[in-house]
């Protein structure tokens, strides 16, 4: 069946539909600076709009790129805590647009 929002793809195979932050963040532990250097966020459908990455660097942390573009954004930066970019990109990647998901309104008191 396939994610219903999003999946998350390392260089080495391995997939997650709709990863939770923890899911995240055992992805990005893996990683290393050999044969899975990376991991991609993105929705699961055609040319998807964002997309999210976590890389390795040369000397120890790692690049993340947020990109959507929808909204123009380009964001690079670079991390060492594993659990703060699981956390970020969980946050980011909420307040992504997904068709058919329904809208958060806003009650007035």
């Amino acid at each position: 069946m396939g994610a219903q929002y999003y999946g998350a793809d390392s260089e080495n195979g391995d997939r997650i539909d709709d990863p939770s932050e923890d899911a995240l963040f055992m992805m990005i532990s893996d990683l290393n600076d050999s044969d899975n250097t990376f991991v991609v966020v993105q929705p699961d459908e055609d040319d998807p709009v964002w997309f999210a990455s976590v890389a390795v660097l040369d000397k120890g942390g790692y690049e993340i790129v947020r990109r959507d573009t929808s909204r123009k954004e380009h964001e690079v930066t670079t991390a060492t805590s594993i659990n703060g970019i699981a956390h970020d990109l969980t946050t980011w990647m909420a307040a992504r647009d997904f068709p058919g998901r329904p809208t958060k309104q806003v009650s007035e008191f």
